[in-house]
């Protein structure tokens, strides 16, 4: 017999979720493989936009791209971090 949470402690909203009703979610009975891939996706993700940004030439870059650019960032490390807290909580239990 397979034993699940209730959808309310088995679902983790991520932390960059705008609304109070969660939209997006972490599913915490997923396996530690997905976690850690879909963590790894997001987190490079971000390194590689860090590392186009590093090697750009900025004179032809304009001053309102840099809230654009944080957000994405900050949205992709985040929702990684999340994903590797719930695959620590997994491991630890």
């Amino acid at each position: 017999m397979n034993m699940f949470k209730p959808l309310n402690t088995r679902y983790r909203a991520l932390t960059t979720n705008y609304s109070e009703t969660p939209v997006l979610v972490i599913d915490t009975e997923a396996s530690h493989r997905d976690l850690l891939d879909a963590a790894e996706q997001r987190l490079r993700a971000a390194n590689n936009l860090l590392e186009t940004l590093y090697c750009l030439c900025f004179k032809q870059a304009d001053v309102k791209d840099i809230p654009n650019i944080v957000t994405a960032l900050y949205l992709l490390t985040q929702d990684g971090c999340d994903l590797l807290e719930v695959a620590r909580q997994r491991i630890n239990n």
